[in-house]
């Protein structure tokens, strides 16, 4: 069959073109996935489509069926990284008119999504009953989320190099391919690279623990591959002997984030500390929180303002 070119070529075609000429190689490999998975759906989707052929009614139904198993969010995800590759098939002359203009993106009502957090009780009732022996373990790998917030991928990723014990700090610069065949990656982004400071206890315990292994090799890598489920095991455990809400390694990570909020730090300072890339992020990721703490600040007014009298 003779490959049709240009506007004639199967949109589905010149998708999958597209992320492989600008995707690949430029991305990480979870975010790559993500255009893959698009792909995917497009194929499903729109099949015969052909590039000339996507007007802005015909790329409207395909945002309207994806939103009907999606939620909103994902249905705008969904449509970005889409929306590249229609806007360079404009700019080429394959098509004539931008079709994502005033798309209105639907999806389902988002289900109702708790963040699991532990409260200042339960992480210490955690943390006195974690086992912190000599040598390295998944329980020190365990404080050390807790203390710091970091991602799984991001404490894997630590070495005793990265820790400066003089200015309490520890350094986020890379991330550890757990996923993969292992190794070292860059940050999920730039605004994860960070320093995070640390308490003076953590930097005694683990100036002792980091002592003389090698400085440029992770400390928490055994040699057999790491899997999020085992750690995660091991953290359940802890939490079903100690009678607390079992969370998993990222529910450590909402714990720290959730208890700095409420010990009133402010949320520019905690997306720094996390690594996130806005303080919308941490915003819409901890948007209970900060209507709690609102809901309290109401409360200090109102009796600020009857002491006036």
């Amino acid at each position: 069959m003779q490959e049709r070119k240009g506007g004639a070529q199967l949109f589905r075609e010149y998708y999958a073109h597209w992320v492989s000429v600008y995707k690949e190689g430029a991305i990480r490999p979870v975010t790559l996935a993500k255009y893959q998975m698009t792909q995917s759906w497009v194929e499903r989707l729109l099949p015969e489509l052909r590039v000339q052929d996507l007007t802005r009614i015909v790329y409207q139904q395909l945002i309207n069926d994806y939103a009907r198993c999606h939620e909103r969010q994902t249905t705008m995800d969904f449509h970005h990284q889409l929306k590249g590759a229609i806007l360079d098939a404009v700019d080429e002359g394959l098509i004539q008119r931008d079709p994502t203009r005033k798309v209105i993106i639907k999806g389902k009502e988002p289900r109702d999504k708790k963040i699991k957090y532990l409260n200042q009780f339960q992480l210490h009732t955690l943390l006195k009953h974690l086992h912190l022996g000599e040598r390295v373990s998944w329980d020190w790998f365990i404080l050390l989320v807790a203390k710091t917030g970091m991602r799984f991928s991001e404490a894997l990723a630590l070495t005793p190099a990265d820790f400066d014990f003089a200015q309490q700090t520890v350094s986020i610069n890379k991330t550890w391919n757990y996923k993969g065949k292992g190794g070292f990656l860059p940050t999920k982004n730039r605004s994860s690279m960070r320093k995070i400071q640390i308490d003076w206890k953590t930097v005694m315990q683990f100036a002792a623990l980091t002592n003389l292994l090698p400085k440029e090799d992770p400390i928490f890598i055994p040699k057999e591959k790491v899997y999020n489920s085992t750690v995660n095991s091991i953290l359940e455990r802890h939490c079903k002997k100690t009678g607390i809400p079992v969370i998993s390694i990222h529910g450590l990570r909402h714990t720290h984030a959730s208890l700095l909020l409420f010990a009133g730090v402010s949320i520019a300072s905690v997306a720094r500390r996390l690594g996130h890339a806005s303080m919308t992020t941490t915003q819409k990721t901890y948007l209970h929180i900060i209507q709690e703490l609102e809901n309290q600040d109401v409360d200090r007014v109102m009796r600020s303002l009857a002491n006036l009298l």
